[in-house]
């Protein structure tokens, strides 16, 4: 159990960090590299820094600002969108007329059987 690897167990220790710092490392130092462990306090104020720029951006923006940033994001949230191809299209919809089709048959015997059989129980005529 113990020779499994853990959570924190490749994050360097004290000894190393003075090592580093002893040689002159200043990468831990760089402001605008990305954190990739933690978050930590620095990466949530940029959170809030950039949600605050945004909506002031959005504050600005007036109706037709809004609308036209409403359908940019649009267009680009559809090119990221995979098309199938024609061939992929026509078994999917094949495929969904088959499904409904049986599952209407289904219902439509199980509403024939239960229909009978209420007129059957109540003395209704059949």
């Amino acid at each position: 159990m113990a020779d499994k690897d853990r959570p924190g167990d490749d994050v360097p220790g004290d000894d190393e960090l003075l090592a580093d710092a002893a040689a002159g490392d200043d990468a831990n130092e760089d402001a605008d590299a990305p954190v990739t462990r933690g978050g930590g306090t620095a990466v949530a104020e940029r959170a809030q820094d950039d949600d605050a720029k945004a909506k002031k951006e959005r504050k600005r923006a007036g109706v037709f600002g809004r609308i036209g940033g409403f359908f940019r994001e649009v267009i680009s949230e559809l090119r990221k969108v995979i098309w199938p191809t024609r061939k992929e299209l026509l078994t999917y919809t094949a495929v969904v007329i088959a499904f409904v089709t049986v599952m209407t048959a289904i219902v439509a015997v199980l509403d024939y059987g239960f229909g009978k059989g209420i007129l059957w129980a109540l003395g209704g005529k059949s």
